[in-house]
Order: C-alpha cells, then sequence, then structure tokens
C-alpha cells in the first residue's frame, strides 16, 4: 500500500501567509468538567470561528460558563468520548471542522494553519503530532500506548504516523461521509482508519503538548489506558468499508513535494 502520511511543517501559521484570510471553521471541543481550562482554550479560538462544546456530563459548571463565554453549547447525556466528539460535528455548520481537548493541553489558535493548509491541497485530514512541553504533559504509559496504537495503525493501513492526538482538522462533508460509529476511546482512531480506507490523505503536523488541567478522564491512569488501547485495537480489526472515495470535495492534489499525497 503507498504509503498516504507525512509530517507537514510546524502548523504555527508564518507572518507573510497571516495577511491570506483563513477559511472559517467549526471547533468541537468535547467537555467532561473543565471548568478550570475553559476561559483560557475559549480565547485562544481564531477570530470568527465557532466554539462549539459539547458537554458530556459536566458537574463543574463548565457548559454554563462555556455559554457566557460565547460558546455554542451542546448537550451529549451519552458518556463517551466518541459520542462528545460525534455530537460536535453533527452540530457543525461550517465547511472546515476541526476537534480539540477542552483541557488548555492543546491550542486551538494553531488550527488556523491547520484548516489553511488543507484549503491549499496539501492534505484532507490534518493530526496534531503532540511535541510535551513541561513536566508531567505526557505520561509514560500514554506515551507507550500511543505508540503501541501508531504501529498497529501502520500495519493496518500503510500510515506512518507517530500520533492520534485529538487536535485535528478536515471537511466536514468528508468525515460525515465516513460513517463513523464508535462512541468511545475508538473514535480518533475511526476516523484516520476510515478516511485511509476512502482515500483521504492524511498528514500530521508537530504541535506542542503542555500538561492539561485536571486529571484525564482516559489516559490519566494504566487503566484508562489500557481501556482506551482495547477500543481502538477493537477498530483496527474492523474490515476495510466498502465505500466510494469521499476525497472528491477535495481540492486537487498538492504538486510533488508536499509529502501528503496518496
Amino acid at each position: 500500500m503507498t504509503d498516504s502520511s507525512a509530517a507537514l511543517p510546524d502548523a504555527t501559521v508564518p507572518p507573510t501567509a497571516s495577511r491570506r484570510a483563513v477559511p472559517r471553521a467549526d471547533i468541537v471541543l468535547p467537555c467532561l468538567d473543565e471548568a478550570a481550562a475553559l476561559p483560557w482554550v475559549l480565547d485562544r479560538i481564531p477570530d470568527g470561528w465557532r466554539a462549539i462544546v459539547v458537554d458530556n456530563g459536566s458537574t463543574d459548571g463548565s457548559a454554563e460558563l462555556a455559554r457566557s463565554l460565547g460558546a455554542h453549547v451542546v448537550t451529549e447525556e451519552r458518556r463517551g468520548f466518541g459520542a462528545a466528539c460525534h455530537a460536535g460535528l453533527l452540530a457543525a455548520e461550517a465547511e472546515f471542522v476541526c476537534f480539540c481537548d477542552c483541557d488548555g493541553s492543546l491550542d486551538p489558535a494553531l488550527l488556523a494553519g491547520f484548516v489553511r493548509r488543507i484549503a491549499d491541497g496539501e492534505c484532507d485530514l490534518l493530526l496534531g503530532r503532540r511535541r510535551p512541553e513541561g513536566r508531567g504533559a505526557w505520561p509514560p504509559h500514554a506515551r507507550a500506548g500511543n505508540l503501541a496504537l501508531a504501529r498497529m495503525l501502520r500495519r493496518r493501513t500503510g500510515l506512518r504516523l507517530h500520533d492520534l492526538g485529538p487536535l485535528r482538522a478536515a471537511r466536514r462533508a468528508d468525515l460525515l461521509a465516513l460513517d463513523l460509529t464508535d462512541r468511545r476511546s475508538g473514535y480518533p482512531l475511526q476516523m484516520v482508519v476510515r478516511a485511509s480506507d476512502a482515500g483521504l490523505r492524511v498528514a500530521e503536523s508537530d504541535v506542542p503538548y503542555r500538561p492539561r488541567s485536571g486529571k484525564s478522564k482516559v489516559t490519566g491512569t494504566w487503566r484508562g489506558t489500557w481501556h482506551a488501547v482495547r477500543d481502538m485495537r477493537g477498530v483496527l480489526r474492523e474490515p476495510p468499508a466498502d465505500r466510494p472515495s469521499v476525497s472528491a470535495s477535495a481540492p486537487s492534489p498538492a504538486p510533488s513535494g508536499t509529502g501528503a499525497s496518496r
């Protein structure tokens, strides 16, 4: 299988490019008790973009705080990271949809660079490859689980990705066409696997990864990491879906040299 993944330059928008308008996007922010981090996260949303905070059962007033800060709040009663992400995707209206954790570990401002690269035809699905900064940003067990999954993903799809991080962007139509069904920890991986199966060009770009606010609900413990890996291994066992390519809405592939074309 031809490899369709590649590391792109850092997602930060260079000064010469900042004068060009960035296409509008909606940012999906799955949220479970993230009141401490919400003000910083929402303050980093690019101008003109809509923040969709998907409250997944918070008890710390996260939903009310998000509304007061101008976010569009969606309630998803079914617990699960995938359930929250997909509810946000369905609520999105913009051509481009981005995803970002709501815990302050990742900077949503970087997504402007992600969307520009997709709009310019460099790739169809762009993931943030996390580069930890600061003590405790990425616990050893979480790194080990991520590395194992990246290797299994390569065997399944041929994609040479190093990370399956939550900072990502794509066209809304492309994501909806993937018919994603996982509603737990396997959702991010299923998105990548089905995107590859459908012929979308998948790439990654380095992003800083800082210590999160509060404790992770998924990979904060060995037990949580194991459950996440188990969910994702189930996704990898799924046979390739017999579906047409969903990349017809994307621009023509970038000229050779971008490293992202299939």
